[in-house]
């Protein structure tokens, strides 16, 4: 489960993203030490303050490439990179070309994709959920938190709490037998009534084996991007896993920087759906003694 700390740095690098802060005025807003906040950082995002906050720019410049007809040289300093040199290498090495070829590529691929665009397809993913013809889901090119795009998930006719749609894919649990799995990723929402990503492991015939949909940390209303993680073990009789992000009722949401990784047993599971230990070793009051 992601800290409460990391929840708040997140939330202040967003807020100061474009203005030039140092590490000891984002430690002053937060109100943890600097060290605090670089060491809780790494360890759950696995990313320096630094580099997400290189990262996130980076993004908002290549939004800009795409979506307006600033000169580079201007977003390269609204972006805080000293001068237009400096911005191309870093945009070059993220996105292995320089910014004025990707605007003229992307621009020309997005083009593209908007005309052939199925509505509801998204290579990979599925739209499922109790209502699924109350919602839609696509790659979105204008909200994206890194790259260049986004999975989008919205309402498009009236829904209400019970009712939800969701994001998914499935895929095989074949490399992760006998592994604790971290997914983590970056989600934003407007005016949801209750979201989150999740994540479930079955066995080969569709038994549940471990399961998350942060429904014990739900996220409502209107945020944005923050960093949400779940961590459940794929003991070896797993045969499926499932994951995505769940909108439950009206709102919209968008996923972005979806990442697996092994963790070890330091890193708590947030599997929800199991009961073993909550039951007694021994059984209890036999006789009907006790009241």
């Amino acid at each position: 489960m992601y800290s409460q700390a990391v929840e708040q740095i997140i939330d202040t690098l967003e807020e100061q993203l474009l203005t030039d802060w140092q590490l000891e005025q984002y430690a002053e807003r937060i109100g943890y030490s600097k060290y605090y906040l670089t060491r809780t950082f790494k360890k759950e995002t696995g990313l320096t303050i630094g580099a997400y906050i290189r990262r996130r720019r980076l993004a908002v410049a290549a939004f800009l490439l795409l979506h307006t007809e600033e000169i580079i040289l201007d977003i390269a300093l609204e972006c805080q990179f000293q001068s237009q040199e400096s911005f191309a290498r870093a945009f070059k090495e993220l996105y292995s070309m320089p910014p004025g070829k990707y605007r003229q590529m992307m621009r020309d691929l997005y083009m593209k994709e908007e005309k052939e665009m199925v509505q509801n397809e998204v290579k990979g993913w599925l739209l499922t959920g109790t209502n699924p013809a109350l919602y839609t889901m696509k790659a979105d090119y204008e909200v994206f938190h890194t790259g260049s795009k986004s999975g989008y998930l919205g309402v498009i006719q009236p829904a209400e709490e019970g009712q939800f749609g969701t994001m998914m894919q499935v895929f095989s649990a074949k490399n992760w037998l006998g592994k604790r799995m971290k997914m983590s990723c970056f989600i934003k929402t407007k005016d949801a009534m209750k979201c989150g990503a999740w994540c479930r492991i079955d066995t080969r015939n569709g038994d549940l084996l471990q399961f998350d949909n942060m429904d014990n940390r739900a996220i409502h209303g209107t945020t944005d991007w923050n960093y949400y993680s779940i961590v459940l073990d794929v003991v070896e009789e797993s045969a499926a896993i499932h994951f995505g992000v769940l909108l439950v009722g009206s709102g919209e949401v968008w996923i972005d920087g979806i990442a697996f990784e092994e963790v070890d047993e330091s890193v708590p599971s947030t599997n929800l759906s199991s009961s073993v230990e909550k039951l007694p070793l021994e059984p209890v009051n036999l006789g009907f003694d006790e009241l």
